[in-house]
């Protein structure tokens, strides 16, 4: 389909767009004749992606953001050429758990990337559309945020605590006709876990997450969880008892 053909359903800003979820989303939604702004903090990696996304005939522009400022990249939407009418944030990093036990600046760096940046500039994007009296808000946090397990706390944590800043945000902007997803992924293939052995079951490729995303903006849903196993298994994880759940090595 040609882009001249293509509806023109408005402008999505995608947070961390040169990562593979970021990529994936933002092909998706300029599939879908959304006009692309795409944010990363690696200039390089950020207008090899636009240029990419342009030669596939979709509107595209690119802006620098680091949410690991103190601002949490909040200066991002000055730099913008106008406030889009969606904006996903893709932001997020696994790191090592045990060097979060240990160094207090590998787990500072985990927290601020997996949870104060991406609120912050959630928060700062909120009142723009609050203002303006529409949007959509999308968050990806992780179903390792629905329980802290010994493997991986501080991301969970991370998560745990965007989670709960995504649904205060929604039922704050619910009148005002700004909509707040969250999204949350268990597994993805990506570079971030190519270390690692995936349950292949349990194993979703970033563009499911970008097609899961496509939906919720569509639909106008509130939480969704990529994967059809992983809503139940969210709901045993959150109802097991703490006596039962610290036994389980997980």
């Amino acid at each position: 389909m040609s882009r001249s053909s293509r509806r023109n359903p408005g402008t999505a800003l995608v947070v961390g767009a040169t990562g593979d979820i970021g990529r994936a989303i933002a092909r998706r939604l300029g599939r879908d004749g959304w006009e692309l702004q795409l944010a990363a903090r690696d200039p390089s990696q950020l207008k090899a992606e636009a240029q990419d996304l342009h030669l596939r005939g979709i509107s595209v522009s690119a802006h620098e953001c680091d949410v690991l400022k103190e601002d949490g990249g909040v200066s991002l939407i000055d730099a913008l050429p106008a406030t889009p009418d969606v904006a996903v944030c893709t932001v997020g990093v696994l790191g090592d758990q045990s060097d979060a036990e240990t160094d207090w600046r590998a787990a500072e760096r985990v927290m601020r990337t997996n949870y104060l940046g991406p609120a912050l500039l959630m928060g700062a994007l909120a009142n723009r559309f609050e203002q303006r009296g529409h949007g959509t808000l999308v968050g990806i946090s992780s179903i390792a945020g629905e329980r802290g397990r010994r493997s991986n706390y501080a991301y969970g944590s991370a998560k745990s605590g965007f989670t709960s800043f995504l649904s205060g945000l929604r039922s704050r902007l619910w009148r005002s006709g700004v909509h707040v997803v969250t999204v949350k992924p268990g597994y993805v293939r990506t570079r971030m876990t190519d270390h690692l052995e995936l349950p292949a079951l349990l194993t979703a490729e970033p563009e499911d997450v970008a097609e899961a995303i496509a939906r919720a903006i569509r639909k106008r849903r509130d939480v969704v969880f990529v994967g059809r196993l992983w809503r139940p298994v969210a709901f045993v994880v959150r109802a097991m008892p703490e006596s039962i759940f610290k036994r389980i090595s997980l």
